[in-house]
């Protein structure tokens, strides 16, 4: 079974990303597993995360992918956060460079998503 979890917005400190979801959900019940899907039918990256026996997408709009960007080149640490408990997503800029790359000039991944990526990522 899988859930999805729909990031709302991304902001930037000096020393994170911060991805925000909403208050409710319970981050601290989540383990990050180190990898990035994508979903080329959703202009989506999605890092997967663990709840109990079940996977748990945390989905990344492209309405996000600026601020990514951004994180990508500050080279900051990713967290997924609701406000009060905060799940550090790891090996997040490894995933996402090897994505980035693989996406760029690869009809695979469809013509819209990779003009969509190399548009904001390159």
């Amino acid at each position: 079974m899988k859930e999805k979890l729909q990031v709302l917005n991304a902001e930037m400190t000096e020393s994170n990303l911060i991805l925000k979801v909403e208050e409710s959900y319970p981050v601290n019940e989540l383990s990050a597993k180190g990898q990035i899907l994508v979903d080329s039918d959703a202009f989506a990256f999605i890092y997967l995360a663990e709840k109990g026996d079940q996977y748990v997408y945390i989905v990344l709009g492209k309405d996000i992918w600026p601020s990514l960007k951004k994180g990508l080149e500050a080279e900051l640490p990713v967290y997924l956060s609701n406000g009060q408990n905060n799940l550090e997503l790891t090996e997040w800029k490894e995933e996402m460079e090897y994505l980035i790359d693989n996406i760029e000039g690869n009809g695979n991944y469809g013509e819209e998503m990779e003009a969509s990526v190399t548009a904001v990522f390159s």
